[in-house]
């Protein structure tokens, strides 16, 4: 029964659906756990950032509707090395003025919107990050200028009634 349970939490993280994180990340051992046990319990990462170290970073996004994004780093010998939920505090303070979107995706993940403004002439692009006490779903925000480079951050509330 737990073997079923977790091939369907399998399946369900490969679709892009957040319901199964929870006990995939409990089943997942920094230094033990290997790329293939990443794999089984998150599928294919929607992005692999190569470090210097000869490690491999997997982005798993939870974008558009989710407010996480899990960093896995995989070791040269194929080692989970760390997992990072990254839409934190301390990553949104890392934003500056002048980076890249590249830059920003390695941060924080795919966003789970990108507009243009064509008036204010700026691309905003926006992660989903937690709920009000009412309910209304708060977005984080990056906004670049005509260059593709960062202008600022700001966050959203959108209110729903």
């Amino acid at each position: 029964m737990n073997r079923l349970f977790a091939l369907l939490c399998s399946l369900l993280a490969a679709l892009g659906l957040a319901a199964c994180d929870h006990f995939n990340l409990k089943e997942l051992e920094p230094g033990v756990s290997t790329a293939a046990d990443v794999r089984q319990r998150f599928g294919p990462p929607q992005m692999e950032w190569h470090n210097d170290d000869g490690s491999v970073t997997w982005e798993y996004s939870r974008q558009p509707m989710g407010t996480e994004c899990f960093m896995m780093t995989i070791g040269s010998d194929d080692v989970l090395r760390k997992v990072e939920q990254v839409l934190n505090e301390n990553n949104f303070a890392r934003i500056q003025r002048g980076m890249t979107g590249d830059e920003v995706r390695r941060i924080l993940g795919a966003p789970g919107s990108r507009e243009r403004f064509g008036l204010a002439k700026e691309t905003v692009w926006g992660w989903r990050v937690g709920k009000e006490a009412s309910g209304d779903p708060v977005f984080f925000l990056v906004h670049f200028n005509d260059d593709a480079r960062v202008a600022r951050t700001s966050r959203f509330v959108e209110q729903r009634g």
